[in-house]
C-alpha cells in the first residue's frame, strides 16, 4: 500500500500541459463570478439561519445529482433508477452546472479508459492545477486515438431524457442552478440577495471545488491499497469534500461498484443515498464486484508492502552458498570459536555467548556438538526469533546433513564431498 505525499511539490501544481489553443469563456465565466459574488455575500450580507439551512440542503442535492447521478447511475450504470429518481438526479446535476449528463458522462469515461494518460482528459501527469480546474478552463491541441481513442456513449444517447436535458442544457442551467434556488430563498423569507449570494453562488462555487477533487486530490493524496499502477488514491478528506467519492482507488479498480467506499465504516453518503433508494423501492439492480475478486486486489497490494519490507532486512545466507564442512574441520576450528550445529547447520555462536539469557555455559556445553534436540526443545523450545537470531550466525553446513540432500541433488553430493575434503585438507595446511 502506497502513499503519495509529493504533491507539495510545485511541479506537481503545473507541469507537462499540453498546446493551449483557445479559452473556454463560458466556463471561465461562472468559474470567477460565482465565488466573487459569493465572497461579496460574506463580506457585505448577514447570513439569514433559513438561508443557511437551505444552501446546506440544496448544495445537497446538487451532489447528489452529480455523484449518484452523472457518475455513478449514467457513467457506469452501477445501478437502475425509477424514472422520479432519475428527473430527481438529474435536476441535482443540472442544479450544478458542470455540463450536461452526456457531455460530463463521455468525460469521465473517457477518464477511466485512458487513465493518466494523453487522451485523459484530466490527466493527472498535467499537475493539480490542471486536473482540478485547467482542463476545464482551455482548448488543447491533444493526441487523438481514432476509433481506439473514443468511449461508447450510444446508451446515453439513446437515453430521451438525457437528450432532452442536453439540448436544454443552459436554460436548464440557469433554472436549476439559479432561478430555483434565489426564488425560494426570495418568496419563502424574503432574502433575495441571500438567496443569489448563498444558496446561488456559494453553493455553486463549493459544489464546483468538491467536484473538481474527486480529479485532482483524489488522484494524489491518500493510499493504494486495491492498485498501485495508476495515481488514483483513497483518502478519508476526499470522501468528506466529494460526498463518499474519495475512495478514488477502490473506484478505478471496480468502476461499476455502486460503492466508493468499499468497508462499511468509511464514509460514503452516496453509497447510503442509493442503498436508501434501494430499500425504497427507487432503486435495484445495484452492482457489487464479489469479495472474493476484491480480496484479490487487498492480498496482492499487501503482498507488495510486505515485499517492500522483506527487501529492507537483513536475511541469512542461502544454504546453497555456504560452505560444506566436515566434522573434521568442526573440531578443529571448535578450539578457536564457539560453533554449535543445529538442524545440519554450523553456527558461530562466539559474539552471542555472554549474551545468552540460559547463561553461558549452556553455549559452551555444546561447543562442537549437535544442539538440534536441545534448542527444539531438549532443553528449551526457541522461539521464532530465537531462530531468526541463529540463523544469522551460519556460517556453514555439515557434510551429509539432511540439509545437503534437501538442497543438492545426488549428481552433486559426491562434488561436495570432494569440496568439502580438499577445503578440510587445506585447513589443515594452514
Amino acid at each position: 500500500m502506497t502513499t503519495r505525499f509529493a504533491y507539495f511539490k510545485p511541479t506537481y501544481w503545473t507541469r507537462n500541459f499540453p498546446p493551449i489553443v483557445g479559452i473556454r469563456w463560458f466556463n471561465v465565466a461562472v468559474l470567477t463570478i460565482t465565488p466573487t459574488i459569493a465572497l461579496c455575500g460574506f463580506m457585505m450580507l448577514s447570513m439569514k439561519r433559513e438561508t443557511a439551512f437551505f444552501s446546506v440542503i440544496y448544495y445537497i442535492f446538487s451532489m447528489l445529482g452529480i455523484t449518484a447521478g452523472y457518475h455513478r447511475l449514467w457513467s457506469h450504470r452501477s445501478y437502475t433508477a425509477s424514472f422520479p429518481l432519475r428527473l430527481f438526479l438529474l435536476f441535482g446535476g443540472t442544479s450544478a452546472v458542470q455540463g450536461s449528463c452526456l457531455w460530463w458522462a463521455k468525460s469521465h469515461r473517457l477518464h477511466h479508459r485512458f487513465t493518466d494518460s494523453e487522451m485523459d482528459p484530466y490527466n493527472s501527469s498535467r499537475g493539480l492545477l490542471w486536473t482540478h480546474v485547467g482542463w476545464m478552463l482551455v482548448k488543447t491541441k491533444s493526441k487523438k486515438g481514432g476509433k481506439m481513442g473514443n468511449v461508447d456513449v450510444s446508451d446515453l444517447k439513446n437515453d430521451a431524457l438525457l437528450r432532452w436535458q442536453h439540448n436544454w442544457y443552459f436554460t436548464l442551467a440557469m433554472i436549476w442552478g439559479l432561478v430555483v434556488p434565489i426564488s425560494i430563498a426570495g418568496w419563502a423569507w424574503n432574502d433575495w440577495l441571500g438567496g443569489i449570494c448563498f444558496a446561488g453562488a456559494a453553493r455553486l462555487t463549493v459544489a464546483h471545488h468538491s467536484t473538481f477533487c474527486i480529479n485532482s486530490i483524489a488522484h494524489y493524496l491518500g493510499s493504494s491499497p486495491y492498485d498501485d499502477a495508476l495515481s488514483p488514491r483513497d483518502h478519508f478528506l476526499s470522501a468528506i469534500l466529494t460526498m463518499g467519492e474519495g475512495y478514488h482507488n477502490f473506484h478505478h479498480q471496480y468502476p461499476m461498484d455502486y460503492r466508493n467506499a468499499y468497508l462499511w465504516y468509511q464514509w460514503d453518503p452516496t453509497k447510503w443515498f442509493i442503498a436508501l433508494c434501494s430499500i425504497l423501492g427507487f432503486a435495484r439492480d445495484l452492482k457489487m464486484f464479489s469479495e472474493n475478486e476484491i480480496g484479490k486486489g487487498i492480498f496482492t497490494m499487501e503482498l507488495k508492502r510486505l515485499k517492500k519490507v522483506q527487501d529492507g532486512l537483513v536475511w541469512p545466507r542461502k544454504t546453497e552458498d555456504l560452505a560444506v564442512w566436515t566434522f573434521e574441520r568442526l573440531k578443529q576450528e571448535s578450539g578457536e570459536r564457539t560453533l554449535v550445529i543445529v538442524s545440519g547447520f554450523i553456527h558461530d555462536v562466539t559474539s552471542f555467548v555472554p549474551n545468552h539469557p540460559g547463561g553461558k555455559h549452556l553455549l559452551e556445553l555444546y561447543a562442537g556438538k549437535d544442539a538440534t534436540e536441545a534448542f527444539s526443545g531438549g532443553v528449551y523450545s526457541h522461539s521464532n526469533a530465537a531462530q531468526n537470531l541463529l540463523a544469522m550466525m551460519r556460517v556453514g553446513v555439515i557434510e551429509e546433513s539432511k540439509e545437503v540432500y534437501k538442497v543438492f541433488p545426488p549428481s552433486e553430493r559426491l562434488y561436495i564431498a570432494q569440496r568439502s575434503r580438499s577445503i578440510s585438507h587445506h585447513s589443515l595446511l594452514l
